[in-house]
């Protein structure tokens, strides 16, 4: 297959993103857009079930409009797999999965590509055991564990283990071919294993492998060299037959495309334009291995950036977008300034001169940001991992300029970052279907039902919106003018801007779809029970909850949701809870409400290489409501939050709390924790601290944030009524208000209620 030739194929004339939907070309591949699905681990690889969960996952979305897909980490060899849910490449169940989901991608008229993988001392590998039953061992350059090593220290690996790695990532790449891949990135960043041979933290070695930086990045060489020499030349029969395991699907995959081969399989590097860790590869010795890997004939570099283990945060909703720009435009310009390598075998086009792509990744969202990031002419193409997961169709409805119909990553990472460090399926809170598409087709009814959703918020949302998508009969009721929930609150806080646009798409949709849409409408047991409607969906979600302490009732002291809504005034405020919405209030209190503004505190807090121009500069201007009542950011030392017991920032994500809770540290905000309230003066708060001491905490406001409770004041008359029903979200269970069982919750409804 030399190009992709699905849906979004055609001229980019005379569109306003004509630079992202034009074509460029990868080695010997002609791409026909410039947005790269970039890699994610999803857990599907290993499902039991033939690969269609996988190939159901990828095929909606080349169908959505996406033309090149990177596989999640495909482990070159048992022992550099992440954990146990990750595949290794020449298994044969797992080969035969991939074969399958491969080729569901090449009905749907698109590419992919396999990304090698060895995690290095990065793999989990607990109770994990080689094909002669002994337990696998964590490997590395250096025996140097990392902070969440469980206890476990790698083994360093000797010169001929060296050799028989860089054989894996080679054998790896041919069943890649064999397996009917269009092209193999090796994955040289985020602190897996080549990454721990280049950088002086983790090779401590004194040989041909360490000791200097250039014999650090040895390893990368070698292996690109093994990797461009195994998928270079044309397959052949007899070396598919070479390939353990490959079997007769992946033999008839060569056969039938090994004369489109004949000029080598596209071979593309991940690195990390910056470590992020302090005292290792500089930036001079990334640039240096980016002239390297253009001598060895890379076809593309993708430029990702920083550690697992890092204590700068990449990817969560924090972090500004395109904060990492300028990391790709520094290396793009080495790519450029290199010039095509001396050696003329890799030549790889009919064109002549070889341009080596830089692609450029993390925290962008919008295609109309991409679509600036692409103008400036250093960057070739563009990878987004989760907004894929968030909305299949982002490419077919950019191209379409039905923006308002784009469902946004939200940058939370509970439902895909968060689950793949546990070993868990991974999805999207936004998008629960996403990793469950085979459980959950998109077939149209022929039985349509007439459904009533009481509650815009994400869980009424998300079941709304897939009965509407399958043909039923929908009838949504908001008691405000315009969809909320905790979403429309969580939206005014600054980084979370693009939780407006969940209900904002869910919205536009249900119009499309010729839903019935009643807003400023509160539902009675009378609008829903006796004829109108065939079931009911209550997700009317939740209320704050008071606290009961002595001076609760003072004009200042204020719920969350008022603070959000009206805003705070200026002065001291005192926070009465210190969980995930504390925190929320607290950031909403302190940060800048602007993004450009945020984003250049975000590189003077980490000392970080600012982009030329800030991407996402315009989220704002698309949600002009979120910055509704803002504040301006007053002074950490104002604000002072407090929390009886438990953690700051409890029921935040595992991979986003510790960033939440740490710029407030930052900001100079006062948390204060193991207090007992004694009661609330109008100028201040008086509590027992974590000693006993008593302490007064002058407070001009007083915002409370001790949790919520459901609000769900239909269920008992529907009970009664007999008419099929089912509570979800917040109005079900408000001990723990997850937005991520909200939205599954309301999915699962939907298809109970509406199959």
């Amino acid at each position: 297959m030399s190009s992709a030739t699905g849906a979004v194929r055609g001229g980019a004339a005379g569109h306003p993103l004509g630079r992202t939907f034009s074509p460029w070309r990868l080695g010997a591949l002609e791409v026909p857009h410039r947005v790269v699905m970039g890699s994610m681990h999803t857990g599907l690889e290993l499902v039991d079930d033939g690969g269609e969960a996988l190939a159901a996952f990828w095929r909606e979305r080349i169908e959505g409009g996406a033309a090149l897909i990177i596989t999640g980490g495909l482990a070159v060899s048992p022992e550099g797999r992440g954990a146990a849910d990750y595949a290794v490449l020449g298994e044969a169940a797992t080969d035969a999965r991939l074969a399958h989901a491969v080729e569901a991608v090449h009905a749907a008229g698109g590419l992919v590509s396999a990304q090698l993988f060895h995690a290095g001392r990065y793999a989990l590998l607990d109770g994990l055991t080689a094909a002669d039953g002994s337990p696998l061992e964590q490997v590395a350059p250096s025996a140097v564990p990392w902070r969440a090593a469980r206890g476990a220290i790698p083994r360093e690996l000797n010169d001929d283990e060296i050799w028989r790695t860089i054989g894996d990532f080679a054998s790896a790449a041919r069943v890649a071919v064999a397996l009917g891949f269009d092209a193999v990135e090796i994955m040289a960043s985020e602190g897996y294993l080549i990454n721990q041979f280049c950088s002086p933290l983790t090779n401590l070695r004194d040989d041909e492998w360490g000791g200097t930086a250039r014999r650090r990045r040895r390893f990368a060489r070698e292996v690109l060299a093994a990797v461009r020499a195994a998928v270079g030349f044309r397959v052949s029969l007899s070396a598919v037959d070479a390939v353990p395991d490959a079997g007769p699907a992946a033999t008839r995959s060569a056969e039938n495309t090994a004369a489109e081969r004949a000029s080598g399989v596209p071979v593309t590097v991940r690195i990390s334009g910056d470590d992020l860790m302090p005292g290792s590869s500089s930036a001079d010795e990334v640039d240096e291995l980016v002239r390297e890997l253009v001598e060895g004939g890379v076809d593309a570099i993708s430029v990702g950036v920083g550690w697992h283990e890092s204590r700068v945060p990449t990817v969560q909703a924090a972090v500004p977008h395109g904060a990492w720009l300028g990391y790709a435009e520094r290396i793009a310009g080495v790519v450029r300034a290199s010039g095509a390598p001396r050696s003329p075998k890799f030549v790889t086009h009919a064109q002549g001169s070889r341009r080596v792509a830089v692609i450029a990744s993390n925290r962008m969202t919008d295609l109309r940001d991409v679509e600036e990031v692409l103008q400036g002419g250093l960057i070739d193409a563009v990878a987004l991992a989760r907004p894929f997961l968030a909305d299949p169709q982002i490419v077919a409805r950019s191209r379409e300029s039905t923006y308002d119909l784009i469902n946004t990553c939200i940058g939370c990472n509970q439902a895909c970052i968060d689950r793949s460090l546990v070993g868990a399926r991974v999805s999207c809170l936004v998008n629960p279907r996403a990793g469950n598409e085979s459980r959950f087709p998109l077939t149209l009814t022929v039985r349509p039902r007439r459904i009533a959703v009481v509650g815009a918020g994400p869980a009424g949302l998300a079941a709304a919106v897939d009965a509407a998508r399958r043909a039923h009969d929908v009838t949504l009721f908001e008691a405000r003018a315009e969809p909320s929930g905790q979403f429309g609150l969580a939206a005014r806080i600054p980084g979370k801007e693009d939780y407006a646009a969940t209900a904002r798409a869910a919205i536009a949709e249900l119009r499309d779809l010729g839903a019935t849409l009643r807003f400023g409408t509160t539902a009675r047991a009378a609008d829903l029970i006796g004829g109108p409607f065939d079931a009911v969906i209550l997700s009317t979600g939740v209320v704050p909850r008071a606290i009961e302490v002595d001076g609760a009732d003072l004009p200042h002291v204020i719920s969350y949701e008022r603070a959000l809504r009206e805003g705070v005034p200026d002065g001291h405020v005192v926070i009465i809870g210190g969980g995930g919405i504390g925190v929320d209030i607290a950031a909403y209190l302190t940060e800048p409400s602007a993004e450009a503004d945020r984003a250049l505190e975000f590189a003077r807090r980490y000392g970080l290489l600012p982009s030329t121009g800030l991407v996402g500069a315009g989220v704002a201007q698309r949600n002009p409501a979120v910055s509704a009542n803002r504040p301006q950011p007053r002074a950490g030392e104002l604000v002072t939050v407090l929390r009886r017991s438990g953690r700051f920032g409890d029921g935040i994500g595992i991979s986003s709390r510790w960033v939440a809770v740490g710029r407030l540290k930052d900001a100079g905000v006062r948390m204060l924790g193991g207090v007992h309230y004694r009661r609330i003066t109008p100028t201040a708060v008086e509590v027992f601290g974590p000693e006993g001491e008593k302490l007064s905490i002058r407070a001009d406001t007083v915002v409370v944030c001790a949790g919520q409770e459901s609000h769900n004041p239909l269920e008992a008359e529907l009970e009664a009524s007999g008419i099929p029903f089912a509570v979800v979200g917040g109005a079900k269970d408000a001990r723990s208000v997850d937005a991520v069982r909200a939205t599954a919750e309301g999915l699962a409804a939907a298809r109970t209620l509406a199959p």
